[in-house]
């Protein structure tokens, strides 16, 4: 199936993208295969009505004062999911994680996408204090950030281990008629031994454009600054 035309191009290179294409087709029909199975899961156990720390919504305003939310609240009216992606940040992590801040940075750009189908917050150990001003270091205007410090939701979802070690997930659940909400759905970067970081990869652009060109991402990796 040809994807090109450009004037000059070779019998090897035409065979070589043909090829090519045919493989990237059938990559996106395994991934459909594969979004359709995470559709199809069975709803997972109820977990806790965890409580939050949130700020106020707008962060050119300052910190302002703490107010608690709890997580069934998080789901703003009924048919909606909730995507929760855990940020390295608190307790042993006492910077934030150079990788899910830019995984967060994209998710700042379409969250109002997002918005019109699900729900989206932003999870992370540190003091409300601390988030906020990473937030606004970052512009992140568009996005609901909490932190947990104070639960066990990190742990008990297995972000955090018992030193207080973050790590990186991203995390969906559903709510019930009786306001009850389960547990559906959770995916780490280490997908296996051998496939140690690139288990939520569908989650950033990043990754998809340095994979088009000729020298991939090698072992490059994000900074909070360049």
């Amino acid at each position: 199936m040809r994807q090109t035309g450009l004037a000059g191009e070779s019998a090897e290179y035409i065979s070589a993208r043909e090829e090519l294409g045919r493989a990237e087709i059938e990559l996106m029909r395994h991934r459909e295969r594969v979004a359709d199975l995470r559709r199809r899961l069975p709803l997972g156990p109820v977990v806790d009505d965890y409580v939050f720390e949130e700020g106020p919504a707008d962060l050119q305003a300052g910190d302002g004062p703490v107010k608690t939310v709890r997580l069934a609240e998080l789901f703003p009216r009924p048919g909606r999911d909730l995507i929760v992606y855990h940020l390295m940040y608190g307790k042993k992590q006492t910077e934030p994680c150079p990788m899910c801040t830019m995984w967060i940075d994209g998710f700042n750009g379409v969250a109002h996408h997002v918005a019109q189908n699900a729900d989206l917050a932003i999870v992370a150990a540190a003091g409300l204090p601390e988030l906020r001003a990473h937030a606004r270091n970052r512009k992140w205007t568009n996005l609901r950030l909490l932190s947990a410090g104070s639960s066990t939701f990190k742990s008990d979802l297995g972000s955090e281990d018992a030193d207080g070690v973050q790590d990186s997930q991203v995390s969906v659940f559903t709510r019930d008629d009786d306001g009850s909400v389960r547990h559906v759905y959770s995916a780490h970067p280490r997908m296996s031994d051998d496939i140690d970081q690139r288990g939520i990869d569908l989650l950033s652009p990043v990754w998809h454009l340095l994979d088009l060109t000729r020298r991939g991402r090698k072992d490059w990796f994000a900074a909070l600054r360049y």
